[in-house]
């Protein structure tokens, strides 16, 4: 039964108002010349005019329900007074004239016609079992043209709440676009940074050695090319999550900080010498806080090998309390030559934001600036071990792009200037 009646409602839905309303005033007629016709009395022709005239103006009802009421209640008024035994026992007319002005009129003039109307059918009938009857006639079309008008206010609400949400699901959707480039974008950043920054010391040292020193020179392109090589694998899944839709990606394993003197012996292989300074007691920690610190570390070092020209440079990774802490420190340029050459200072770059975000993600947070006493930089973070947050920290497309080669997780750093 559902199906049909929908049928019929949305083919009712698309047919002219004019047309149905139309359809409504025949019907109305005919109730009332059948009326007068089988009445006893031979009644003249206006007699029956006057039962048409009644039905005559509901075409219009919509556009003017309290005129259309006062039309057909005149001429209505008229036939009771010259022929009252030639009305209809139900005037079709009046029940849709009342029912309109209930439903579209304004609520002044609908009260209004409800008092005129109750007080005419007791005064105008001749016996109460006839004004029982066209009270419960013209009280109930009142009550059912407010049902519908109640009916229609709420589905403006329904349909206003759906065009929210609809509005709200597409914001939600742009927002979610627009985060899932971010990071995609910051994913790329931290692919490329570390491997090409050590990919372009190495390249700029090679020459240098390859006469002088060929073991060297031979050690310094094996790593260009496990950077290069590391790098469009790591590439290759990012593009491989992007374009195959519901294809569930191959994941690695997330960066964990016992891979540190991995990723400090190939900055090592860079011409720096980097001091680590892992505390036993750090882990097995929380998979997004280990994750969140070896990036943190690996974009410090991205940060330092592309622009602070350092000899030297210090990490250490030490849990006090219920906080990771990691510092890296340098004995390079310092603040003062890299804002000269960044603008915005400490505030300029993708590295530092990097940084921030990832600390942030994990609920601690992180700062840079000059080292001790103004000399070198220092990046320091602080990652609570609760774990209450650390499932922000890596997503699945995070998990996607970790690198398994011997570059591996180093190639998806991140740098101040990058």
């Amino acid at each position: 039964m559902t199906e049909p009646v929908a049928r019929w409602r949305t083919r009712l839905t698309g047919v002219d108002p004019y047309v149905v309303d139309g359809l409504l005033a025949v019907g109305s007629a005919a109730i009332s010349l059948w009326s007068v016709y089988h009445d006893d009395t031979a009644w003249d022709w206006w007699v029956y005019l006057l039962a048409i005239g009644t039905a005559l103006p509901l075409p219009w009802r919509r556009r003017a329900p309290v005129t259309v009421l006062l039309l057909s209640g005149g001429l209505s008024a008229a036939l009771s007074v010259l022929a009252h035994s030639a009305m209809p026992q139900l005037p079709l007319y009046a029940v849709i004239a009342l029912y309109t002005v209930a439903d579209r009129a304004g609520e002044r003039q609908r009260w209004t016609v409800l008092a005129v109307t109750v007080v005419a059918n007791v005064v105008g009938t001749h016996s109460p079992n006839g004004a029982l009857f066209s009270l419960l006639t013209s009280v109930g079309a009142f009550v059912f043209g407010c049902l519908a008008r109640e009916l229609r206010r709420l589905a403006a609400v329904e349909a206003e709440r759906a065009r929210e949400a609809g509005r709200r699901a597409a914001s939600d959707a742009a927002r979610a676009v627009a985060e899932e480039r971010a990071r995609i974008a910051r994913e790329m950043h931290d692919i490329l940074a570390h491997a090409v920054s050590l990919m372009v010391i190495q390249a700029e040292a090679g020459p240098l050695v390859v006469r002088t020193d060929p073991d060297r020179a031979v050690k310094v392109f094996d790593t260009i090319a496990d950077s290069g090589r590391d790098a469009m694998v790591q590439l290759r899944r990012v593009l491989g999550v992007l374009k195959e839709d519901g294809a569930v990606p191959e994941l690695a394993p997330q960066p964990r900080l016992a891979e540190l003197p991995a990723l400090a012996e190939r900055v090592r292989r860079a011409g720096v010498a980097v001091e680590l300074e892992l505390d036993d007691r750090v882990g097995p920690l929380p998979a997004g806080v280990e994750a969140a610190g070896y990036r943190i570390v690996q974009e410090a070092l991205t940060n330092t090998v592309k622009h602070a020209e350092a000899g030297r440079i210090r990490i250490r990774v030490v849990r006090e309390g219920t906080e990771l802490v990691v510092l890296v420190s340098d004995n390079g340029r310092g603040v003062r030559a890299r804002s000269d050459r960044e603008p915005g200072g400490l505030s300029g770059g993708r590295g530092l934001v990097g940084i921030r975000e990832r600390a942030a993600a994990c609920g601690g947070r992180a700062e840079a600036g000059p080292g001790p006493e103004g000399r070198g930089f220092l990046v320091s973070a602080r990652l609570p071990l609760d774990g209450a947050v650390v499932g922000a920290v890596v997503g699945p497309l995070d998990a996607a792009v970790v690198g398994t080669g011997p570059v591996g997780r180093a190639g998806t750093g991140r740098g101040a200037g990058g």
